[in-house]
């Protein structure tokens, strides 16, 4: 691809009615055909690719065989359950709360984050917030440290590097968010003898933005073919809820607010779909500069990333591993 790219929008267009219609088709035959199921749950957590996925599936089995789960816990922003019910009136769906704190104090996971915590901000206690971010792609160079960023009570916040033991402690205290998530939908997937859909898009799937048995597991994930963008373009089309559509992309797991960019993906969501494009499609860092506003090292940056990150996912993407195969 060495043409001129005019723009993210254009490299990224779809025709989203005929995708969603092509999608809802996939889902009608794989529940039937593969999956041997009545219907489907989901996790409904008020952000846009989840109300997608939603939409898609009562677009191809209906809205009586779809099944929204809304499962906040203490450290979950109060807009998620609201906009999530908005969703699942918009769509007629039946959806049904779980309260996740119960269950993630049982298993420590609070108590254990704190833990970690304390090894870089010994004060960390009652009552402070905290979120770890990293720093931004486009102004630093090097790889990529993460660091926390704590709130005390009084609202005095600081920013501390994190060692890699408190990381780790950290991501595994809070990986118990999405894996009790997951047995809760797994549970009233089994009960009604349906089938559960993952809601990752091409980003994070193809990026490692999930958890392992957590939000990755799932039976079936009718988005994870497309970036970002194309996500946005069905959220349009579906008719989901404009304030979820508006909606800034949220990891809604730490107790302070916090972005997937500063989390995760290191840029804003629209230049990291138009990088990861240029990367698979062997677009050179010159050409694509121009398109999405960066230097041409920038854009080699991005790159960079984005292969670092792939070989993170691929043991996230690995399924049991076998002595010998077994048939």
């Amino acid at each position: 691809m060495s043409s001129c790219l005019p723009t993210v929008v254009d490299i990224l267009r779809i025709d989203p009615e005929l995708e969603s219609q092509r999608i809802a088709s996939s889902i009608r035959e794989t529940l039937a055909g593969k999956l041997k199921r009545r219907g489907i749950v989901l996790g409904i957590s008020g952000g846009v690719d989840s109300s997608v996925v939603a939409a898609l599936c009562v677009q191809a089995v209906g809205k009586d065989r779809v099944v929204g789960l809304l499962m906040p816990e203490a450290d979950s922003s109060g807009d998620s359950v609201a906009l999530g019910r908005q969703l699942a009136e918009s769509l007629r769906i039946q959806s049904i709360l779980e309260d996740i704190t119960p269950a993630l104090e049982g298993a420590g996971c609070y108590r254990r984050r704190d833990e970690a915590i304390r090894r870089v901000v010994p004060e960390y206690g009652r009552g402070y917030k905290s979120k770890i971010i990293l720093p931004n792609l486009l102004e630093e160079a090097g790889y990529p440290i993460f660091s926390i960023v704590v709130q005390s009570p009084a609202g005095d916040t600081k920013k501390v590097r994190l060692s890699l033991d408190a990381y780790l402690g950290v991501v595994a205290a809070t990986n118990f968010k999405q894996r009790v998530r997951k047995m809760f939908e797994y549970y009233h997937a089994d009960r009604l003898n349906f089938a559960v859909a993952g809601t990752p898009n091409r980003l994070e799937y193809e990026l490692g933005f999930f958890v392992k048995n957590g939000d990755g597991a799932a039976d079936l994930k009718p988005i994870a073919h497309l970036y970002k963008s194309q996500v946005y373009q069905l959220a349009a089309v579906l008719g989901v809820p404009g304030e979820i559509q508006r909606r800034l992309p949220t990891t809604d797991t730490y107790s302070m607010e916090q972005s997937q960019e500063e989390f995760y993906f290191n840029m804003p969501l629209a230049k990291m779909d138009a990088c990861l494009y240029g990367k698979d499609h062997g677009v050179s860092p010159e050409e694509l500069a121009p398109v999405v506003g960066f230097s041409p090292d920038q854009v080699a940056r991005a790159y960079s990333t984005i292969e670092s990150k792939r070989k993170a996912a691929r043991y996230l993407h690995l399924s049991s591993v076998l002595v010998s195969e077994v048939v």
